[in-house]
């Protein structure tokens, strides 16, 4: 009797080795700090915008609408809780991606506007938030380059066989990863032109 448990834990022991267990484990913990330091920098611009807009309001013709836009694009995307489970859940996770997009459209539309008032190109606390605010920005698409290489991975483990088994077996699914609201509009090449306009 001892034999033949001897030889069925060798068995299970073996078996249990290219299972695949411990390479989701890993792979969802890489996902995880991927995810945070997303968050991080996500959060990092967040606390940025309140600076930046009471900076903008102190020019007094700037148009109010375009800060408002920021304002609310900042609620909107603070108002959604990330946690890290959020990669779990495919619609909140588009849902968060969205205000997070809302966010860098609206932060955008600013910096265009900016340019017609000299008067806060030239203020040194304006110029200072500008640059933290981008770089924080090249620190968000670091970040969120990383989170896609370690979704990438985890989901290639999900997917191949052996490990796929053992994915059905403890129930991890594919995980989202980001993606862009316009993918058929970014695709179409940029229309070029450089007949001169007519004379008038």
């Amino acid at each position: 009797m001892r034999k033949y448990l001897s030889l069925l834990m060798l068995f299970l022991t073996l078996s249990l080795s290219g299972c695949g267990y411990n390479t989701f484990q890993t792979a969802d913990e890489k996902v995880k700090a991927a995810w945070a330091e997303v968050l991080n920098q996500y959060q990092r611009r967040s606390d940025l915008i309140p600076n930046l807009v009471s900076t903008v309001k102190g020019e007094a013709s700037f148009e109010q609408d375009t800060l408002t836009r920021v304002v609310e694009a900042r609620a909107r995307a603070t108002g959604i809780q990330a946690t890290p489970e959020l990669v779990n859940d495919p619609e909140a996770f588009k849902r968060f991606q969205a205000a997070q997009g809302q966010l860098t459209g609206a932060l955008s539309r600013l910096m265009v506007v900016v340019e017609n008032y000299p008067a806060l190109k030239s203020n040194q606390s304006f110029q200072e938030l500008r640059a933290q605010l981008e770089g924080t920005e090249n620190r968000i698409t670091v970040a969120r380059n990383r989170f896609i290489q370690a979704v990438q991975e985890y989901n290639i483990a999900v997917r191949s066989f052996p490990s796929n088994v053992t994915a059905m077996i403890f129930g991890y699914k594919p995980k989202a990863s980001f993606t862009v609201e316009n993918e058929a509009e970014i695709s179409k090449p940029p229309a070029v032109n450089f007949d001169k306009a007519p004379a008038k």
